[in-house]
């Protein structure tokens, strides 16, 4: 997806003056990545901490379905990876001539990968993407092939625009209704929640685009009451389990019962994750707190997953995506890669 600079796709929300999400920190690069070598010039430029916000996209649609997820649910999986990174590194190659003044300790301006190799990447990551979709089925690649050109359009031509944070939104949408159509051949039953995870993009998007500015209380405030209504309409919204599920539960979830409870419990630990420094920067729109805002609703983004998740009866489908938070910092920290941005 497009990329984002994660404290999830391509720049699926995070920033640079626009929603960015990568694992950069914008006071400068820590000892260990000044002195590391090739590999961890390419791990900067993916921002692999990020990758832990990607599964559960897939796994998300996969549950909308009512169908349990199998290989080519995990075809989709790797094809959203691909796509993911394939964002981050053509973010970066579009970016090179700002990143050399803002930036200069990035990959790319300081010289320890060519641009040249950036963009060649970017094309090797967007195939293999589309390659693996295929390998889930036509429907997989119906919905990867739009996907693959809004991360490209998003990266190229939108970023700096105002349709820069609906594209970014329409990203992290499609790849959760990529996991639908790998897992159940059609993504009908997927677009609630992909709407909803869309929603919740477009608003950490709209707050990353001053990042390094601050200024605007308004996007801070619009995400924190984003927040509130998502988080309502993922733990009390009654809805038609799908189909697969009829027989096990009553319809309606969230309700009685595991489901119920889980997708509750996963929607007040999204709320918590995101609310605090939304309020934060609403009070107070500096700089620092609006990064803080931006990096809160990257970190969001893996209990919303779950919770919709839950919400779809997926219980054990959204306990594996809750365990990629945990999972994910303890990468960063062994990484040493603990900033991440979304543009």
């Amino acid at each position: 997806m497009p990329a984002q600079e994660v404290p999830g796709l391509g720049d699926s929300p995070g920033a640079r003056g626009t929603a960015r999400t990568t694992t950069t920190d914008p006071h400068g690069p820590t000892t260990a990545h000044a002195r590391g070598g090739p590999a961890t010039a390419w791990a900067e430029l993916l921002r692999l901490p990020a990758l832990f916000t990607v599964p559960g996209d897939a796994l998300a649609g996969a549950a909308a379905t009512g169908v349990r997820p199998g290989p080519r649910t995990l075809l989709a999986i790797g094809s959203s990876l691909c796509l993911y990174e394939a964002g981050m590194a053509l973010n970066d190659w579009a970016d090179r001539a700002e990143d050399a003044v803002e930036r200069p300790h990035r990959p790319l301006p300081s010289g320890r990968i060519r641009p040249a190799a950036a963009l060649t990447a970017a094309g090797a990551l967007t195939g293999a993407g589309l390659a693996l979709a295929a390998g889930a089925g036509r429907p997989a690649l119906a919905v990867a092939a739009p996907l693959a050109a809004t991360v490209w359009a998003y990266d190229l031509a939108l970023k700096h625009t105002p349709a820069g944070p609906a594209a970014m939104a329409a990203a992290r949408g499609l790849d959760l209704l990529l996991g639908a159509a790998a897992t159940g051949g059609g993504t009908r039953a997927a677009l609630p929640s992909a709407a909803l995870l869309g929603s919740h993009t477009l608003a950490v998007t709209a707050v990353s685009r001053r990042e390094t500015t601050g200024g605007s209380a308004l996007a801070p405030l619009a995400a924190l009451a984003t927040t509130g209504v998502l988080t309502r309409l993922v733990t009390h919204r009654r809805t038609r389990l799908p189909a697969g599920r009829r027989a096990a539960a009553a319809p309606g979830l969230p309700g009685p019962g595991p489901a119920g409870a889980l997708a509750t419990a996963l929607g007040a630990a999204y709320a918590a994750t995101a609310a605090r420094p939304y309020f934060h920067a609403t009070l107070n729109p500096s700089p620092p707190l609006t990064q803080r805002a931006v990096g809160g609703g990257i970190r969001a983004t893996i209990p919303l997953q779950a919770a919709l998740a839950a919400r779809s009866g997926g219980t054990v489908t959204s306990l594996l995506v809750a365990a990629l938070a945990p999972a994910g910092r303890m990468f960063a920290r062994r990484a040493g890669m603990r900033k991440v941005s979304i543009t």
